[in-house]
């Protein structure tokens, strides 16, 4: 099986070039046609010996994952892509207009384990990690396709990013690399339904991203009912892991709240989340829950509204996420199940 070079960070690359013979400075001149030309035949790096090129062809691959499906939105010029990896599997990204830029939401891994009831991604089950160049070549292909600049990325699609620790450390790295993408890693957040000894690795690294954990409810009974996650890690555990990262990174935190009505919004749970992250360095996200066909929760606009208000009179800085691309499904998970089905 050939060896998928576009998951080598620049030093691997190197010690790649050095195995096969080559001077060390090859490796940066592949690198720049992997990860700024992006080229995706061998043949097409035109400074690289033609003995080079073919050799290198023998013993790598560049991947590739293939747009299945295109959905684009009239509302708000968001983009969902279905993408086809080399195995058949199928992951999504969504692409999203803001004023501040074109932000990207990636998959990390295909399916999930996490279990959360209100959640599209895990109802198709978990197949496998997504490799470190399946994470880039959704950046790629995305700005290939739609002739927009990513100018932010969200970990946030389908998957939990800190079950597949490696590869997505790897992935930050190589997307804020100077000799590709170059991307400020200030310009990415990371979601995570709360994996406690990933956040504190993840702290060690003092990426400067953003980490985005979704709590959906302040108490552990509520948590535990839809999150099944909560059962390993409560509340507590995931808040002292919150606090840490904080004085870690010297970071604000964002709590990601999917509002659902009847569940998780009623007064003596915005009375709750008050007092569980007063004096937290945060940022509370009320999100719209997204409706999917197997699940029956919705939310309900003016409850959402009195919850946001709630949150903040209570001191908590506080904002409902914009719906986008509502014409489309846009929300992960949505389209590659009704694609598998």
């Amino acid at each position: 099986m050939k060896k998928d070079i576009l998951s080598y960070d620049l030093n691997e690359l190197c010690a790649e070039m050095e195995l096969l013979g080559e001077k060390k400075f090859r490796a940066r001149q592949i690198y720049e046609w992997l990860h700024i030309k992006r080229v995706h035949e061998f043949a097409n790096m035109s400074n690289i010996s033609l003995a080079l090129r073919t050799k290198l062809d023998e013993i790598y691959c560049i991947n590739r994952i293939n747009i299945v499906r295109k959905l684009e939105s009239s509302l708000d010029n968001t983009v969902k892509y279905l993408y086809e990896l080399s195995d058949g599997n199928h992951i999504e990204s969504v692409l999203m207009e803001y004023k501040h830029g074109n932000s990207l939401c990636i998959s990390t891994q295909v399916g999930c384990k996490m279990g959360c009831n209100f959640c599209a991604s895990t109802i198709a089950g978990f197949k496998r990690d997504l490799l470190t160049s399946e994470m880039l070549m959704q950046v790629y292909m995305a700005e290939e396709n739609s002739g927009r600049h990513v100018d932010s990325i969200v970990l946030m699609g389908i998957g939990e990013p800190l079950d597949n620790f490696d590869n997505v450390v790897k992935f930050l790295r190589m997307i804020s690399c100077e000799t590709g993408k170059n991307l400020s890693l200030r310009h990415v957040s990371l979601s995570t339904c709360g994996l406690v000894d990933r956040i504190y690795d993840l702290a060690g690294y003092k990426f400067g991203l953003t980490l985005s954990i979704s709590l959906h409810a302040p108490t552990d009974q509520k948590r535990s009912s839809i999150m099944p996650v909560n059962k390993r890690y409560g509340i507590s555990e995931l808040i002292e892991a919150c606090r840490y990262y904080i004085d870690k990174t010297g970071r604000r935190i964002s709590f990601e709240y999917a509002v659902i009505h009847g569940v998780n919004d009623t007064h003596e749970d915005a009375e709750a989340l008050i007092k569980l992250l007063r004096g937290i360095n945060c940022h509370v996200n009320l999100i719209p829950v997204n409706e999917i066909k197997e699940r029956d929760y919705r939310s309900d606009k003016n409850s959402l509204n009195i919850f946001a208000a709630a949150l903040e009179k209570g001191g908590l800085n506080t904002t409902i996420r914009r719906t986008l691309g509502a014409d489309i499904d846009a929300a992960c998970g949505q389209l590659r199940r009704e694609y598998e089905i």
